[in-house]
């Protein structure tokens, strides 16, 4: 069964940034398109499991700061070597400038 989780205010990501978000155990990273839309992917690279909130967002990309696989943030799907395995997306949603995430 999913819940919606009340993750963060829509202003504490800026445009074309990301923040991590933890939550029962897990890590989250959190989104902001130049289109001003939110994304959320597992927050941890396929690859060698580090924290995807130290990388590079850049055109609906996020850049691993490990290795520099890349990733499209808003499919998960995995873009460039050496990572190979897609990270999982999950629903968002904005209601009274606060973004929930479908977990």
């Amino acid at each position: 069964m999913t819940e919606w989780i009340d993750a963060c205010s829509a202003d504490d990501i800026e445009n074309e940034d990301l923040i991590r978000f933890d939550h029962d155990g897990r890590t989250f990273a959190i989104y902001r398109s130049p289109d001003d839309e939110f994304f959320c992917t597992d927050g941890l690279c396929t690859h060698e499991k580090v924290h995807l909130s130290g990388g590079l967002v850049m055109q609906y990309r996020i850049e691993c700061p490990k290795h520099n696989g890349v990733f499209d943030y808003r499919t998960g799907e995995a873009l460039r070597a050496p990572v190979c395995v897609n990270l999982k997306t999950y629903n968002t949603k904005v209601e009274d400038g606060r973004v929930y995430v479908e977990i």
